[in-house]
């Protein structure tokens, strides 16, 4: 896996052999030769598990978070995550984990954390590309166990490389995947970092999910460090060019394929609760799905001992903490596929069907524009960084944020509905207290 000049991992089959790029198809994601999400699910869980075509397979279904608010500022959301993790090494389930954090070749990559402390140090959501492919060749053979953390594509190929590999098969004892809206190449941390005024080039690291006491969950900050000055800089998120989720700048085109919004191959999947009675809360909510029930056990322990606060969801609940995740991953990939077929471009096979009749004509119009303002975002911060010139990028990809937001503006019945929501929630928490 080599990292190409646009920050995104990519297979390099020089001098690969026919029968190595065979196995690599198997293993691929997004390969047509690799089994999907519900053939993975099938070999992996208890056959009579429950199954909903959302959300997969579940046995538990939560919103929740740690209870210690001195932890919270250090986690993206809940911190299920990494409560998670640390009880799995304090447990002896495991003896290390295999997850996304400061690497040192570049911001963010897979390392081994073999204790509590270093899980804890490695918290947070990172929106940044990585491969656990050298990782997992660190640690194969070492005679230990490991939980992998992922988010589904993710998994879904760890799941693979265990069917191919019986030493991989007999260390990774856990998958635990993460909720993702799509991912990011490198250009997704080096923008922020320039708006709020550290260059690419003098980048050291960054934060994007910094919490704020007087905000709700979803009005976090983003954070850079400076290499020459060490100096700190944030901005609110949103108020950054590109800083809206549904935008889609750097996505991977890739993420234009994929169907997995809840990891539907982890034995457990944790993200972020994006419901009204959540969200206004500050520190942050999990949404929680279990298909393991040694996950389960520790989640009970933890409610006995009121280190975590869990709320039981049903399936709809579940299904709406991600509406933005399924219009894009299952609406919008439909009429991508279409599109494809359309114009004779191949693309994976897909569990979802082809096709327009699901969705207006102004929704095609969206989807379309939405990958294509995707697309065009690489190449334009790409020529920024060859002029040493943000201006460059931003006077580029502005308009075409403006023309999308226009059209995906929000009805203002809708935005008043969500507003008394909101608020229903607020004046039922002031009661509760």
């Amino acid at each position: 896996m080599t990292l190409t000049r646009r920050g995104i991992y990519q297979a390099d089959l020089t001098d690969v052999s026919e029968a190595d790029k065979a196995i690599g198809s198997r293993v691929c994601p997004f390969a047509d030769e690799s089994k999907n999400e519900d053939e993975v699910a099938a070999e992996v869980f208890e056959p009579s598990m429950p199954h909903d075509s959302r959300i997969g397979k579940y046995k538990g279904m939560y919103a929740g978070r740690v209870t210690d608010d001195l932890v919270i500022p250090g986690s993206s959301s809940g911190g299920i995550t990494s409560w998670l993790l640390t009880r799995l090494l304090e447990r002896d389930e495991i003896d290390g984990v295999v997850h996304v954090g400061p690497a040192e070749s570049q911001l963010f990559g897979y390392v081994v954390s073999r204790s509590v402390d270093e899980v804890m140090g490695r918290r947070k959501s990172q929106y940044h590309p990585a491969s656990f492919a050298e990782t997992l060749k660190q640690i194969r053979g070492d005679g230990l166990r490991y939980a992998i953390v992922g988010v589904p594509c993710a998994i879904k190929s760890a799941r693979h490389v265990a069917a191919e590999d019986e030493v991989i098969a007999a260390q990774l004892k856990y998958f635990v995947g993460i909720v993702c809206g799509h991912l990011k190449s490198t250009a997704y941390a080096e923008s922020f970092a320039w708006q709020v005024g550290v260059a690419p080039d003098d980048l050291a690291t960054v934060d994007f999910r910094i919490k704020n006491p007087e905000k709700t969950s979803r009005q976090y900050s983003f954070g850079a460090k400076s290499k020459q000055t060490g100096e700190w800089r944030e901005a609110e998120t949103l108020s950054l060019v590109g800083g809206n989720w549904g935008h889609a700048v750097f996505q991977l085109e890739a993420c234009n394929y994929c169907d997995d919004i809840f990891a539907e191959t982890a034995d457990v999947v944790i993200g972020d609760a994006w419901l009204s009675k959540y969200e206004i809360d500050w520190r942050g909510t999990n949404v929680v799905i279990t298909r393991n029930a040694v996950i389960d056990e520790i989640l009970a322990e933890g409610v006995e001992s009121k280190a975590v606060g869990l709320d039981v969801l049903d399936t709809d609940s579940v299904a709406r903490t991600q509406g933005g995740n399924f219009r894009h991953r299952r609406e919008g990939l439909a009429v991508r596929l279409a599109d494809d077929d359309a114009e004779g471009r191949w693309h994976p096979a897909k569990r979802v069907e082809p096709g327009y009749s699901h969705v207006t004509p102004d929704r095609v119009e969206i989807i379309r524009k939405r990958r294509s303002l995707s697309a065009q975002s690489h190449g334009m911060f790409a020529a920024a960084k060859e002029a040493d010139e943000l201006d460059v990028y931003l006077d580029a990809i502005r308009p075409l944020i403006s023309d999308y937001q226009q059209e995906t503006k929000m009805a203002f019945g809708t935005r008043l509905r969500n507003k008394a929501q909101r608020e229903f929630w607020k004046l039922a928490g002031k009661f509760k207290r």
